[in-house]
């Protein structure tokens, strides 16, 4: 069985908090907008998680700035018991990565966006999906309606190398791929 590592959640002042210096990860200025209006929409629903052992903050840097920048003053944290640095930034790497290794079944999102239609404070902006094309095509004898939809994905690379390789295993895969400079 696995061992549970945090057991209380905190209500600390924000200002107490400090970033941690090794966390790599970097958050764009649209992420940080979007994690303020989920905030604001839906609360202060992950808690932070900061180390007992070194103080620094090890889970939540978006959360945190999001929150200071919509004028927060306290918010939910974990404090947890690390072994040593090595450990901390173990898991401050792998929680920054774990999410990448998720596929949203865009389909089924799709689907349940149009169940959830008629409620008045969904705001499908909040989730970041572009706008979808729902084509109905000639109804079938079951009366179900085929959906089409579009995907669009925004790329940086750092080199044109980079973006060239990256262009040619998309189109390598069947996706239409347009560049833009």
């Amino acid at each position: 069985m696995s061992e549970i590592k945090s057991n209380e959640i905190k209500l600390v002042e924000i200002e107490s908090i400090t970033p941690n210096p090794e966390n790599n990860n970097r958050h764009s200025i649209e992420q940080i907008k979007r994690l303020e209006k989920g905030i604001k929409h839906n609360g202060f629903r992950v808690p932070l998680i900061v180390s007992n052992r070194s103080g620094f903050l090890i889970s939540g840097h978006g959360r945190l700035q999001a929150a200071l920048n919509i004028g927060m003053t306290h918010v939910p944290v974990v404090f947890q018991d690390f072994k040593n640095e090595a450990e901390e930034y173990q898991f401050l790497t792998f929680d920054n990565e774990i999410a990448r290794w998720a596929e949203l079944d865009m389909q089924a999102v799709h689907i349940k966006l149009e169940e959830l239609q008629l409620e008045s404070d969904f705001d499908i902006e909040l989730l970041g999906i572009e706008k979808f094309k729902i084509e109905d095509e000639k109804k079938k004898e079951d009366d179900s309606v085929d959906l089409k939809f579009e995907y669009k994905i925004e790329v940086e690379c750092e080199t044109e190398d980079n973006q060239q390789l990256l262009t040619s295993e998309l189109e390598d895969r069947g996706l239409k791929v347009r560049v833009l400079i």
